[in-house]
């Protein structure tokens, strides 16, 4: 195998707790073993418009703390195309990239699957999404801290929704994964979590209110993935208001709050785990593979599969909340 002296990195689609984690990890064991890293600024947007500058250690002093990504990310159609992609690769030959590790989710392995197959490009991918919805790893960057976020904001829901014997229904992130909204609902003490994989709405909604009012219960907390019912925590709201108009029922969007904030330990371990092995895996003469976490060991998984598997959220969690908040 050619011989990889240069790596670039980037970080692409939505940002997570832990990027900048991540990029420090990937830069610091990469100079330590003697490449030259080359950041990418705006993901696959700047590796098409050659945003691209050489790192040293000093570049990523201080950053581990810190939230978002200082490589900044955007989105790119024009990467989804053949003419995008013959763009990127031109600037990695200007700019004598030998290999790319990307941190993202599943868009960004996607286009990194595509670069690879069409250039013989060598790439790993580090999973970076607060969803957690790669297939392969236990937990992804950034998971955690939004987790950490969402639990925070429940609690301080829950004091004024026993102070005015409401019902508040709260919208949480994870695109087509239930996997925050079931864990965020488990550790915060909600009555319920509406997930894509689970089509019980009206029934949770019964469970939650109805026999919680029978239990003296004033007030409640409903987690709602925003893709688990169509028009998310106001569609809830609305059914709410027609069967229990007793109670007074609000709606909180918890939104883009998730996604930013101080990295946890956690997701600052994960991530300086995953970028140093990231790193290895080069050394390791790995290609088009994904830098998992199994059971609290590295996992090298193909980017095919992280991206094309679906994840399962189980049903032990499932039950758990059931049997919790009755």
């Amino acid at each position: 195998m050619y011989q990889i002296k240069t790596i670039g990195v980037l970080t692409s689609g939505g940002d997570a707790p832990g990027m900048n984690a991540a990029v420090r990890a990937v830069t610091r064991a990469a100079i330590v073993n003697g490449m030259r890293v080359k950041a990418i600024y705006r993901g696959y947007k700047g590796l098409i418009d050659g945003e691209v500058e050489e790192f040293t250690t000093q570049d990523v002093s201080g950053i581990i703390q810190r939230g978002g990504t200082i490589l900044k990310s955007a989105r790119c159609e024009e990467f989804k195309t053949e003419e995008g992609r013959k763009k990127a690769y031109d600037t990695m030959q200007r700019e004598q990239i030998d290999a790319l590790i990307v941190i993202g989710g599943d868009g960004t392995f996607t286009g990194a699957r595509l670069l690879a197959q069409e250039y013989n490009v060598t790439v790993i991918g580090v999973p970076a999404t607060i969803d957690n919805d790669l297939w392969g790893t236990d937990s992804t960057i950034g998971y955690d801290t939004a987790l950490n976020t969402i639990m925070d904001c429940v609690d301080k829901l829950r004091d004024t929704g026993t102070s005015h014997e409401r019902v508040f229904v709260v919208e949480v992130m994870g695109r087509d994964a239930g996997f925050l909204t079931l864990n965020a609902a488990i550790a915060s003490g909600a009555e319920a979590a509406m997930i894509p994989e689970r089509k019980t709405v009206e029934e949770q909604i019964e469970e939650a209110i109805g026999q919680g009012r029978r239990k003296h219960k004033n007030s409640a907390i409903l987690l709602v993935q925003e893709h688990s019912i169509e028009g998310g925590a106001q569609a809830v709201a609305n059914i709410i208001e027609k069967s229990h108009p007793e109670y007074g029922t609000r709606v909180t969007i918890l939104g883009h709050l998730q996604r930013g904030g101080t990295p946890t330990a956690s997701d600052r371990i994960l991530a300086s785990r995953l970028g140093c092995h990231a790193v290895l895996a080069l050394l390791d003469e790995q290609r088009s593979i994904m830098i998992g976490m199994q059971n609290g060991n590295i996992a090298y998984v193909p980017l095919t599969q992280s991206i094309k598997q679906k994840k399962d959220i189980g049903t032990d969690r499932w039950n758990a909340l059931h049997m919790l908040s009755i």
